[in-house]
């Protein structure tokens, strides 16, 4: 754990810390990467996992529109550009490590490629898995 976020684990609720200094302790792998859950803010439902470099991360946050980065293509990947399946910012967090992002989204459309509302449609029953939105 970066010793900063241990710093700030007994501050009071309601404590205020500058962006730009959380955003420039957060902890990227050695891909310059972070993980990112994208969780409807209506619901609660998570909705995908994801990643995002520094330019996707500030991107998001200028635009208000998920940006994230698309390892298998090697750039930038707009949720919604191609698909019309756009995810809006509501609320951004990271955990107590500095190392994982929490994005609280609206969903417009499904949030998964294959058209299913959330990625996590896969659930594990007894010794089967089976397709299953909730």
């Amino acid at each position: 754990m970066k010793s900063w976020f241990k710093q700030i684990e007994s501050s009071e609720d309601g404590t205020r810390f500058a962006a730009a200094k959380v955003l420039g302790e957060l902890t990227f792998d050695h891909q310059g990467l972070i993980p990112v859950v994208a969780q409807d803010a209506e619901n609660g439902d998570i909705l995908m996992f994801a990643w995002m470099n520094q330019d996707a991360l500030h991107e998001t946050i200028a635009t208000g529109r998920m940006c994230y980065w698309s390892r298998s293509r090697k750039s930038l990947w707009r949720k919604g550009e191609t698909s019309g399946h756009w995810q809006t910012l509501h609320e951004l967090r990271t955990d107590c490590d500095g190392d994982v992002i929490l994005a609280k989204i609206s969903q417009e459309g499904a949030a998964c490629h294959t058209l299913r509302h959330s990625c996590f449609y896969l659930r594990l029953d007894g010794d089967d898995f089976v397709i299953s939105q909730k």
